[in-house]
C-alpha cells in the first residue's frame, strides 16, 4: 500500500487534498447482521463517530452492544468529499476511518466511551499497531455538546490511568460538532461479519477505563 512512512504522518492542507466527487458511494442500506438501515434520519436516536484504527475491527466492537441500534463505517475529518477507500489510504484526503454508532437509551454514552478507550491504544498518533497513516488516528466526533463534555472528561480520567501504567499521552481528536460522515463502500460495511477470518488490527492497552467510577 502506498505511502507508508513519514508521508502518511501528516494531514494534507485543503489545496493539497484530492478533489473527490459529488456522488456518494453506492450503499446497500441494510446492516448485514440485523437488517436495520445504515443511513436514515434516525429520529429519536443518538449518534456518534469513533475512529480507532482499521474500521473493520472497530465496527465489530460496537455492533453487539445492547442499545446500539446500528453501525456503519465511513470516512470523516478530512477534506475530500465522497472519497473512496483507495483515496483515503493514499494519505491525500485527510480522512480517518470512522465508525458511525447509532444508539438509544438502553446504552449509556459512558459505556460507548469505555468500549472506545479500552479497545485500542489512543497514544499512537497517526497509527494503530502496524497500521500507519493518518486514516488510522484515534478520534471521537460528537453530535452534541453533552457528548463532547463527557468525552473530554473520560479522556482526562483515562489519561491518568495510562500515566500510572507508564504509557504515553493520548492523541485522540475529540471534535464537536461532528464533521460530515461519508459512508464507505458496501464491501467494507460489517466486514468482519461477512469475513469472520478477516484482518483485525486493533487492540487495547490492557488498562481499564475508570468511567462509571471516577467520572
Amino acid at each position: 500500500m502506498p505511502g507508508i512512512g513519514a508521508y502518511k504522518q501528516r494531514l494534507p492542507q485543503a489545496d493539497q487534498a484530492l478533489p473527490g466527487r459529488a456522488t456518494e458511494m453506492p450503499l446497500h442500506n441494510r446492516h448485514h447482521l440485523h437488517g436495520r438501515p445504515l443511513k436514515d434520519a434516525f429520529a429519536g436516536l443518538q449518534r456518534v463517530q469513533f475512529g480507532m484504527g482499521c474500521f473493520w475491527g472497530a465496527e465489530r466492537k460496537f455492533w453487539s452492544l445492547p442499545g446500539v441500534v446500528t453501525t456503519a463505517v465511513g470516512y470523516a475529518g478530512g477534506q475530500t468529499p465522497n472519497a473512496n477507500y483507495r483515496e483515503v489510504c493514499s494519505g491525500e484526503t485527510g480522512h480517518a476511518e470512522m465508525v458511525l454508532v447509532v444508539y438509544d437509551d438502553a446504552v449509556s454514552f459512558e459505556t460507548l466511551l469505555k468500549t472506545f478507550w479500552e479497545s485500542h491504544d489512543p497514544t499512537q498518533g497517526m497509527r494503530q499497531g502496524n497500521d500507519a497513516g493518518t486514516q488510522y488516528r484515534s478520534a471521537i466526533h460528537c453530535d452534541t455538546q453533552a457528548q463532547y463534555a463527557a468525552a473530554i472528561a473520560s479522556r482526562d480520567a483515562y489519561q491518568q490511568k495510562l500515566r500510572d501504567a507508564g504509557l504515553g499521552e493520548i492523541t485522540t481528536d475529540i471534535v464537536f460538532p461532528a464533521p460530515t460522515f461519508y459512508y464507505a463502500e458496501n464491501e467494507h460495511q460489517q466486514y468482519l461479519a461477512k469475513n469472520p477470518q478477516g484482518y483485525c488490527g486493533i487492540g487495547g492497552t490492557g488498562v481499564s477505563c475508570p468511567i462509571g467510577v471516577a467520572v
